[in-house]
């Protein structure tokens, strides 16, 4: 008897899938729900596992293949309960034959220890060893290339020059002046890389990839894009994690971030300023009365936008956790569809990659995003004194169609008031 290993439904509007990695090879032995292989989509990977317990005998489409829905991937043979049950025996059997062995190793050791005990009463003498001995010496030679001058010391440690592979001119072989200003003259060596894969590499770009190019391109050709800018004191917001965060954090099993405070913030905004959590749709607006934050995460395989649901009910730990808790599927590729959809308005923390300034791209059918950068201290007016303060710099990108600037403008000032004084958010006001 066999089974089908075939190509699950993929959500609303995906019909087909690639091939990305096949997990097992044919011959394996597989149980019940072992993921066999790796299908990419135009927004997640997922995992498609065995239906049955089973020898893995067929493959039906190799890596690289477009699927659609409901192809067939792979071929599943049933194990017959005979043999399924001797090897749960045999198993066993040699786990206990395992255990009795590592119990006799064990044994041995301690009796070696407590003769090693008696018998030693001085420590090992390790320059009896030559091998080692050689290590002494070789040890002894480059302590003596680092002792180094102070004019010396200061071009190491300003310039981060690895000395190991300079031979030093001067008396023992110790590392002069001259010899790092002759470093300038020697041509760097080729990268790494370039040795080992040529001048150029060539890859496929994967389906994730090309479905963000191509978004990201369909938004600057069909939506109207302009950027406003505003500059926000973080002084209390950080005041208020510092002063709260260890007692939030024993209470709710998470750390306060800066995201949740974003996101109160833009929520706030958005119920005032309705035009920027709506969508166009051929000639008419759709206003949205709900608020799914999405937001923005780079993994190894790319950008991807999950989705934080009914963010207005949410209270600060529970945005904190989603937070944490959907960023960690991002990064395992354990993402669904359903994380990934019906975001109403976007937010992107360049700064965690030290951005200082951006014009984040609408992530369509939105209409605006909220673009976070680095937090770097500045001289400011507060009072009409000059201060030092913490200062990030915020960009909002809209869709000019439906959103006029008068509305984006006043939308980003809103989230400045309530990040300098965050107290606002927790009176609503």
């Amino acid at each position: 008897m066999t089974e089908q290993i075939l190509v699950p439904a993929l959500g609303e509007s995906i019909k087909e899938a690639t091939v990305s990695k096949w997990l097992k090879k044919p011959g394996e032995k597989v149980a019940a729900d072992d993921p066999i292989v790796e299908l990419e989509t135009d927004k997640v990977n997922l995992e498609v596992p065995s239906p049955i317990d089973g020898i893995f005998t067929e493959k039906k489409a190799n890596e690289g293949d477009t699927v659609l829905v409901g192809a067939v991937l792979g071929i599943i043979e049933l194990r017959k309960e005979t043999n399924v049950a001797k090897e749960k025996t045999e198993n066993k059997i040699n786990l206990q034959e395992n255990k009795i062995e590592e119990s006799k190793n064990v044994e041995e050791i301690k009796h070696k220890d407590v003769d090693f005990e008696k018998n030693n009463e001085e420590p090992l003498v390790l320059s009896d060893d030559p091998l080692l001995l050689n290590d002494q010496e070789e040890e002894k030679k480059f302590n003596k290339e680092e002792i180094l001058s102070p004019a010396v010391r200061k071009i190491v440690s300003e310039k981060k020059i690895d000395t190991k592979e300079i031979a030093g001119s001067g008396k023992d072989g110790r590392i002069v002046k001259g010899d790092l200003i002759n470093l300038m003259g020697v041509n760097p060596k080729p990268s790494e890389r370039k040795i080992k894969y040529g001048p150029e590499e060539r890859f496929k770009m994967t389906r994730l990839r090309q479905t963000i190019a191509k978004r990201l391109k369909e938004a600057q050709e069909n939506a109207a894009i302009l950027t406003t800018f505003n500059e926000v004191d973080m002084t209390n917001i950080i005041s208020m994690r510092k002063n709260n965060q260890e007692d939030f954090q024993s209470r709710f099993g998470v750390k306060l971030g800066f995201m949740s405070f974003f996101v109160k913030s833009c929520v706030v905004g958005l119920k005032s300023f309705p035009a920027i959590n709506a969508e166009v749709e051929g000639q008419e607006i759709i206003y949205k009365n709900y608020y799914n934050i999405s937001f923005a995460v780079g993994t190894e395989r790319g950008l991807v936008v999950p989705v934080l649901k009914n963010a207005d009910e949410l209270s600060f730990a529970d945005i904190e956790k989603n937070i944490k808790l959907i960023s960690e599927k991002a990064r395992n590729s354990s993402l669904t569809i359903e994380d990934l959809q019906g975001g109403t308005f976007t937010i992107s923390n360049g700064g965690v990659y030290g951005s200082m300034l951006s014009t984040p791209i609408i992530n369509p059918p939105q209409s605006a995003v909220l673009g976070m950068h680095n937090i770097v201290e500045r001289a400011i007016i507060v009072d009409k004194e000059i201060k030092i303060r913490p200062v990030m710099y915020l960009a909002l990108s809209y869709d000019h169609r439906i959103i006029d600037g008068k509305d984006s403008v006043s939308f980003l000032k809103m989230v400045k008031e309530n990040l300098e004084d965050p107290r606002r958010l927790f009176l609503d006001i």
